[in-house]
């Protein structure tokens, strides 16, 4: 299906447009950018590195046997955040004279991908970046894969005795784990389970601060967040240690005011708020060494640098120094020492670093894709609206918009009432969206103050819808369920006009499996401009900015399972630059079944028996039966996606 009333012109058009049109430049943060042959190319390294095009990848993923929807990996990518916070933070502290050292931690909740948490520790090595877990598989998976004795593990989240034990496997091997206590029974259980192990504790007590977030995850803090002690709770806490004669177990204080905060002023606030309260802990004898600032350092989906909730109006180097400077600042007003500190940003280490490249395949258009023929000029209704499609001008829009929706509305109610044939009815509908796109192209040379109000969301209305092959559950389930945005851009053709306003929308069976919210520097944008469907071409979106939770969130709606994904070097030794590290096969069919107890050889089973049936009853030959049942085997080792 092609959407061949789009003009593409390629007149007065450059990369230059489309790098300003998507906001590239915004949001690509110098990671992302468009090449002179119009192709999105990713720069893992920033300016210190080779620039790679997107579409090469996919055409090398699919030499490999790897179709879209292929998730892209740059690992490259997750060393140079890692090492842009850490050296942000190691900046701020050397430049302030600040007395402590910083020890980041990387939440493992937000990609829990194998390589990717080996990447970043690979990268934060010389840092002693450490990790953060939250559930007792977490805290497994931490302890195998971390190695450096001086970096740290926190653990936060509600833990049995379990987990608490697990934790000291950690410590009797020298690591520094910290357990974070959420409520005063945990701090009990952790006393008894270290006393019968034998072994020193490291406690971290989470503060609940009166500051609250601000965004999407703005009640992540306040004071009625889930997690963190009252003041009268963290004394509690400190008695309880004492009357074990644990006091120096006392490590850490921790505060928390959600994810993706877009404000630095809301940082600020809490920072100071919680270093008063380690400025005083400490004053009343307690040793605590970590200061933990937790989550919450936002990325800029939107590139509006704003404090719209998918943006942010700070930078990496601004919340670095600002978190340093303000505890700096508490600590010499009350006189005590500067603490270590903590942070656990999750988001801004992999969000950039993963791209899900979709393919749309076809559109549903608002207008047919052929002329209605159909000999029914003299009905009223039709003459109607050919009468307001020829006296079209700039001057009657209200009006002529007004005309065609009564008329419209008018031709439904008739044939509810039985009163009017298809073929009318098919011609005013066929009419009413020609005469609107008319009209959409008047409204595009206006000032839009000129536009009169009733029309301004005529672009949304006549908006083409993309059939993209994946699906926004598995793939981009914040977007579904929170509202987040991300960019979409075409990682190729970028060097045409394009001519459709589109939305997109998944292969599930689900109405809400759509994408018709885009970034933009100002609010929301309810329709994103593609390019023309060309025949059997094949058309590519970049999803970008997916790194964070998406991969891990998704779920298997319609038993859509996970996407193709390639994992991405930089490589001078290489003629293109970069090579293929490892390739991972989405879900087979099977797979996906055997989640949701359909056992292979059970189903193979069935329809044999089926099969056989037929036979027998002379429906189907021996032969042809046979090939069924194949073609039924062999089905089941396909991948889950539509293949082209």
């Amino acid at each position: 299906m092609t959407s061949s009333h789009h003009d593409t012109d390629t007149d007065a058009w450059s990369t230059d447009d489309a790098k300003a049109l998507y906001m590239i430049d915004r949001w690509g943060r110098g990671y992302f950018d468009v090449n002179p042959t119009g192709n999105i190319t990713a720069a893992p390294l920033q300016e210190r590195g080779r620039k790679i095009a997107l579409i090469d990848v996919v055409e090398e993923a699919r030499e490999q046997g790897l179709r879209t929807p292929l998730l892209i990996r740059f690992q490259d990518l997750l060393h140079h955040r890692v090492r842009t916070l850490n050296e942000a933070f190691n900046r701020a502290i050397s430049d302030l004279k600040f007395r402590g050292t910083y020890r980041g931690v990387f939440p493992i909740k937000v990609n829990q991908l194998k390589e990717v948490v080996e990447e970043i520790l690979e990268a934060g090595r010389t840092y002693h970046y450490g990790l953060e877990v939250g559930s007792k598989p977490e805290l497994f998976a931490g302890l195998s894969v971390h190695t450096d004795n001086e970096s740290l593990i926190v653990c936060n989240g509600y833990k049995d005795e379990n987990f608490i034990r697990t934790a000291m496997i950690g410590r009797k091997l020298g690591k520094k784990v910290i357990l974070v206590a959420e409520k005063l029974s945990e701090v009990r259980t952790i006393v008894r389970v270290a006393k019968e192990m034998n072994v020193e504790p490291m406690l971290g007590l989470r503060v609940r601060l009166m500051t609250q977030g601000a965004g999407k995850w703005a009640e992540s803090g306040g004071e009625h967040a889930k997690f963190g002690l009252s003041t009268a709770e963290i004394l509690a806490a400190c008695a309880i240690l004492a009357e074990a004669g644990m006091s120096s177990a006392f490590k850490l204080l921790h505060f928390h005011i959600g994810s993706q905060v877009p404000d630095i002023l809301v940082i600020k606030r809490a920072v100071r708020e919680a270093a008063r309260h380690y400025a005083k802990l400490r004053k009343m004898g307690h040793r605590i060494e970590y200061m933990d600032v937790g989550g919450g350092l936002a990325i800029d989906y939107d590139g509006s640098r704003s404090t719209f909730h998918s943006s942010m109006n700070y930078s990496v180097e601004e919340y670095a120094r600002d978190i340093v400077f303000n505890i700096a600042d508490i600590c010499d007003d009350e006189k005590v020492p500067h603490p270590n500190i903590v942070s656990e940003s999750g988001r801004a280490i992999v969000a950039h670093h993963s791209v899900l490249v979709v393919q749309a395949f076809g559109s549903i258009e608002k207008t047919p894709e052929a002329p209605i023929d159909i000999q029914t000029e003299e009905h009223k209704l039709i003459r109607n609206v050919l009468d307001t499609r020829d006296s079209l001008s700039v001057q009657n829009l209200a009006e002529s918009w007004h005309d065609i929706l009564q008329a419209k509305e008018e031709s439904q109610k008739m044939f509810e009432l039985g009163l009017l044939n298809l073929d009318v009815k098919a011609r005013v509908e066929a009419l009413f969206w020609e005469t609107a796109e008319r009209m959409q192209k008047l409204i595009a040379a206006l000032d839009p103050a000129e536009i009169p109000e009733d029309v301004v969301e005529l672009r949304s209305k006549l908006a083409d819808q993309y059939i993209c092959n994946f699906s926004v559950f598995q793939s981009l389930l914040d977007h579904w369920a929170l509202g987040a945005l991300f960019p979409v851009v075409p990682i190729h053709r970028l060097h045409e006009r394009p001519g459709a306003e589109s939305t997109l929308v998944d292969i599930t069976c689900d109405s809400e499996g759509k994408v018709s919210k885009f970034i933009d520097l100002s609010d929301v944008k309810e329709t994103l401009p593609l390019h023309a469907l060309r025949g059997d071409e094949p058309y590519y979106l970049g999803i970008f900015l997916t790194g964070a939770y998406q991969d891990i969130m998704g779920d298997i709606h319609n038993l859509f399972g996970r996407v193709n994904e390639v994992h991405v070097f930089l490589d001078d030794d290489e003629e293109c630059g970069y090579y293929i590290e490892e390739t991972i096969a989405g879900n087979q069919i099977r797979e996906v079944l055997a989640m949701t107890q359909y056992d292979t050889q059970s189903l193979i089973a069935k329809v044999k028996a089926q099969v056989d049936g037929a036979i027998k009853q002379d429906l189907l030959k021996p032969t042809e039966g046979m090939r069924l049942l194949a073609d039924y085997e062999r089905g089941l080792k396909d991948q889950t996606y539509l293949s082209f």
